[in-house]
């Protein structure tokens, strides 16, 4: 059985529940579902400061103004 967590309801849901579109998932267990929103923001952090996903080198001068 998956389960995903969803974004709306900000709980966990097995695969007959909202829209796959708002949740995230799916994870083999409850437990992985519900860590979802932490494994995701740990995950941005690090793209934030990852040098391979820097954003200011698609920059123009027009742009830094």
């Amino acid at each position: 059985m998956s389960y995903w967590f969803c974004l709306t309801h900000m709980a966990v849901e097995p695969e007959a529940g909202c829209a796959h579109a708002e949740r995230l998932g799916p994870y083999p267990d409850r437990a992985g579902a519900q860590a979802a929103l932490s494994r995701a923001h740990a995950r941005s952090e690090q793209w934030d400061h990852d040098p391979r996903w820097r954003d200011d080198r698609w920059s123009t001068s027009d742009e830094e103004d």
